[in-house]
């Protein structure tokens, strides 16, 4: 990431706002505009391949489910934050990952300029790469700052995604088991 451009554009963007970029208050806002797109925008470049610890599943046949996943990212078409819950699911094949491994995937993705339905789809086409699950579920409940402060300006809107695959998807009681039970 290229700090020094960025700070360069924040306060550039700041005078083009009609605010003067030299007052107190925003003497240093470019600086600290920089360092936090460093974390907002930190999971591009990270690859979840990379973070993967696979344990043998012992035969365990039975869905995982790691719910209610908090996670911030940013909308691709006006820069404002969403945020919101994600709920992954999946049935192993033969390997299991480390629980904490399902959140670091959330951070990766969410954690780039995005739009939800890509996000959520990113997640269940990693899992599904990772693991060779016999299904994997994803949903994605969000509030979107660009519809709440701007446009329609819907204050208690939720957007929910989802994407299934395998079982998940093929078999009715099986995603109805995983949507129950995220509830």
């Amino acid at each position: 990431m290229d700090s020094a451009k960025i700070e360069k554009l924040v306060k550039e963007l700041i005078i083009a706002i009609g605010e003067d970029s030299d007052r107190e208050g925003l003497q240093k806002t470019p600086l600290r505009v920089a360092k936090s797109f460093e974390r907002i925008f930190g999971g591009y470049d990270k690859n979840p391949e990379d973070l993967l610890t696979q344990f043998d599943g012992e035969n365990y046949d039975e869905m995982i489910i790691c719910k209610d996943i908090d996670f911030y990212s940013t909308c691709e078409h006006h820069l404002q934050p969403f945020f919101g819950k994600i709920h992954i699911g999946y049935i192993p094949g033969k390997k299991i990952i480390g629980i904490s491994k399902l959140p670091r995937i959330v951070e990766i993705y969410a954690r780039r300029m995005q739009n939800q339905e890509r996000l959520t789809v990113q997640i269940a086409e990693m899992i599904d790469k990772l693991l060779s699950p016999k299904g994997c579920g994803i949903v994605v409940e969000a509030q979107h700052l660009c519809m709440r402060a701007r446009g329609v300006e819907k204050q208690n809107a939720i957007m929910t995604t989802s994407s299934f695959r395998g079982l998940f998807k093929k078999n009715q009681k099986t995603r109805n088991e995983f949507l129950k039970l995220i509830k």
